[in-house]
């Protein structure tokens, strides 16, 4: 099968590179700064699993110039979902799949709106990765899994080549029919962990050190658990413990994706993050303090952002 890594960031790199280093037919697309460097020494990725490099060749700006595709690694930010989604349509046949690794809980709807051929799956990855430099990713640490699924209808088989494909990679990878359930536990965590170390600058660790912070932690979960349970979203109680023990797997001096956007001066997902929880509640009566205040206080650079984006 032929892969399309539509966001070559810190997932769809990690991910990308293994599926490459296992033998796929793997191509990569970035833009800026990023692809300027891949397109004249390739990409590295060094991690906590060994290090790949992707050569120049398998590197692209123009997903136009990689013909048919079989499966699209879709992992642009959230806010660039539908423009990107309709960059990649063409390639697209009848027994395509878009795998949406993004953060949120209805990217694979903004993008199955747009394409004219293929299926549109939801997925969500658990690492901790980034680029460090262009051209350059770094992995440090967590979990290095996929979780992944139709978001209606049946399992087709394609997608169980897709999960074959992961697992020959060495890809920690499971199947789910029930995949908004798992989009909904990821999003209770980087929605409010990830967050909050944007809004206080602390590290995993330090969060984790101070009482106070910790308990702020587990109440802007449990904000977003009353959201889901109110949809019909059957998310477990959130389990202080269990929480516990996952960050613990992360390197302490972990940020989030949202905190690097924020200190380099670019845009944020906080729509597809606190915005989504702030309109959740509203729509179904349910308080979001915690979330509210963190939408309000990071919107503004948010926007500064998209603004400069857009006038150069």
């Amino acid at each position: 099968m032929r892969y399309v890594i539509m966001g070559t960031g810190g997932v769809g790199g990690f991910f990308g590179a293994k599926l490459a280093a296992a033998g796929e037919d793997v191509w990569f697309v970035a833009r800026g700064k990023h692809l300027d460097a891949m397109k004249e020494h390739g990409l590295k990725v060094t991690s906590t699993v060994g290090t790949f490099t992707i050569p120049p060749e398998k590197v692209t700006g123009n997903p136009a110039a990689i013909g048919d595709a079989d499966v699209v690694l879709f992992c642009v930010k959230a806010y660039d979902t539908e423009v990107a989604a309709r960059q990649i349509s063409p390639l697209l046949h009848e027994d395509s799949i878009v795998l949406s690794l993004q953060n949120g809980v209805d990217n694979a709807e903004k993008i199955r709106q747009q394409l004219r051929r293929g299926l549109a799956y939801a997925g969500a990855a658990y690492i901790s990765v980034r680029i460090t430099a262009p051209g350059e990713i770094t992995e440090s640490g967590g979990f290095q899994r996929i979780v992944f699924g139709p978001t209606s209808g049946p399992t087709v088989s394609r997608a169980s080549d897709i999960h074959a494909g992961f697992l020959r990679a060495s890809i920690k990878c499971d199947l789910h029919d029930n995949i908004e359930k798992e989009l909904w536990r990821k999003f209770i965590f980087i929605a409010s962990m990830g967050a909050l170390t944007a809004l206080s600058r602390l590290t995993h660790g330090e969060i984790l050190s101070n009482p106070k912070s910790l308990s702020l932690m587990f109440d802007a979960m449990r904000e977003i658990q009353s959201i889901a349970w109110k949809l019909g979203i059957d998310v477990e109680p959130v389990d202080e413990t269990k929480v516990l023990e996952g960050l613990k797997r992360f390197d302490p001096d972990t940020r989030s994706s949202m905190y690097f956007d924020l200190a380099s001066g670019r845009p944020m997902e906080i729509e597809a993050l606190n915005g989504t929880v702030v309109r959740f509640g509203e729509q179904l009566g349910i308080p979001t303090p915690i979330h509210r205040v963190i939408y309000a206080s990071l919107l503004p650079h948010h926007l500064k952002h998209v603004q400069q984006r857009t006038s150069m």
